[in-house]
């Protein structure tokens, strides 16, 4: 799999992929909670690009409300997502033989661990927000 970024325009028609990697605590391999990435991605940017504290601020609430709204979707589609695989799920079952039964549902709980493994390292490095600067 390739790296993940988010365009990142810079003037009229120009469009560089940045990859922005959600911050770590000091010592930790956890991910921060999203108010202290939020706060380290407001600071790298006031620092980029020499904010104004009101800027800052504006900047912050922007990255908040773009975070709600991709939350949002993201637990929505995860449902969706989760509805479809149990349905394919249980149909396999209803096709399984009393003897495949209990390996499928082994099968299904190494595949789900499998699962929430990647899912915690894919966290680490999603782009936290789409950024644009205007000139």
């Amino acid at each position: 799999m390739g790296r993940r970024g988010v365009p990142f325009g810079c003037g009229a028609g120009r469009s560089d992929w940045v990859f922005l990697r959600t911050s770590f605590s000091v010592g930790s391999n956890s991910p921060l909670p999203e108010p202290a990435r939020r706060a380290h991605r407001v600071e790298q940017l006031t620092q980029a690009l020499s904010l104004t504290s009101v800027q800052s601020q504006q900047v912050d609430a922007i990255l908040l409300q773009r975070h709600t709204e991709v939350k949002a979707i993201h637990d929505q589609t995860d449902a969706q997502i989760d509805q479809v695989r149990q349905k394919g799920r249980h149909q396999i079952r209803a096709i399984l033989t009393p003897e495949q039964k209990p390996k499928f549902e082994e099968f299904l709980k190494n595949l789900d661990q499998e699962r929430k493994h990647k899912r915690l390292e894919v966290n680490g490095c999603r782009p936290i927000a789409r950024l644009k600067l205007l000139q």
